[in-house]
């Protein structure tokens, strides 16, 4: 029998079950980047749980993932790739590289794709957006661009849609049809701008984007309805003001994990679909931010 890890039903075939397991990776903690990887079930609370190591320690790394498989791109400065088994604790094995090499990108997925968009490299931030096909290890794929070329953007997808959030302290939201390529269009405004750094996630239909940087760090939770167009609405709050952090959903509820500041461990969530303010989680096995996470939900 599979043993059982944080409260976690075995998927078929025994580990974890990808569709509720959200890992967390990467980050910057106690003046050290970090390799560490941590995972909870999603529709349970309590504290994280080891779950391996990336390839190598960065921060500012940014994560996707489909049912299955979850992928790290780029941070610290590199194009690298990693990717893991969700169901299968273990450590990050080598994916390919993306086109160019960036910190602070923002990263979605539908069932099969992954797209990476924005970015920072000292002295310059992108607006390139690339792709992978997240079953199939090798190098990203030019996509297109997005509207405005900006560091720190966050994204979030539906099935088809992907959806990038600010950046570049402004409000601006751009979408892409991910089984496409092509340049981003304009979707609409968040209720806040001056803000870098911020956390997305989705459902089936919703996007809520949380936290933020610049002018002072922020709990304003918002949201949009990814199919349509438009400005994004007020969600609620989150418990602690916090940008950098990780995040992940499953088909309900939405994860946010660590950030700054104070380099936090602290864990919280909410229910997409029901506005509100979000409830404690639990905490990560380290406290740090700028990391990612994904989840096979």
């Amino acid at each position: 029998m599979a043993t059982l890890h944080n409260n976690v039903v075995p998927a078929s075939g025994g580990g974890l079950d990808p569709a509720n397991t959200g890992v967390f990776g990467g980050g910057y903690a106690s003046y050290a980047v970090r390799d560490i990887m941590d995972y909870i079930t999603i529709q349970t609370t309590g504290n994280a749980t080891d779950f391996g190591d990336l390839t190598f320690a960065r921060s500012s790394v940014t994560a996707c993932a489909d049912a299955t498989r979850g992928v790290f791109g780029g941070g610290g400065y590199t194009n690298v790739m990693d990717y893991i088994t969700i169901a299968s604790i273990g450590n990050a094995t080598d994916f390919g590289d993306l086109t160019i090499i960036m910190n602070y990108r923002a990263a979605c997925a539908d069932a099969t794709r992954g797209v990476f968009g924005g970015g920072y490299k000292w002295p310059d931030k992108t607006d390139v957006i690339e792709y992978i096909t997240i079953q199939t290890t090798g190098n990203a794929t030019d996509f297109g661009n997005l509207t405005l070329a900006r560091t720190s953007p966050t994204a979030c997808a539906d099935a088809t849609r992907g959806v990038f959030f600010n950046g570049g302290y402004t409000n601006i939201m751009d979408y892409i049809t991910i089984q496409t390529t092509g340049n981003a269009t304009d979707f609409g405004d968040t209720t806040i701008s001056t803000k870098n750094y911020r956390a997305a996630c989705a459902d089936a239909t919703r996007g809520v984007v949380a936290g933020g940087y610049g002018s002072g760090h922020t709990t304003i939770m918002e949201y949009i309805t990814i199919q349509t167009t438009g400005n994004a609405t007020n969600f609620g709050d989150l418990i602690i003001a916090r940008y950098g952090a990780g995040t992940c959903a499953d088909s309900t509820r939405g994860v946010f994990g660590g950030g700054d500041p104070g380099q936090l461990n602290e864990i919280e969530y909410i229910t997409i679909q029901t506005t509100g303010n979000a409830t404690d989680f639990g905490d990560l096995t380290m406290g740090r931010r700028k990391s990612a996470a994904c989840a096979g939900g």
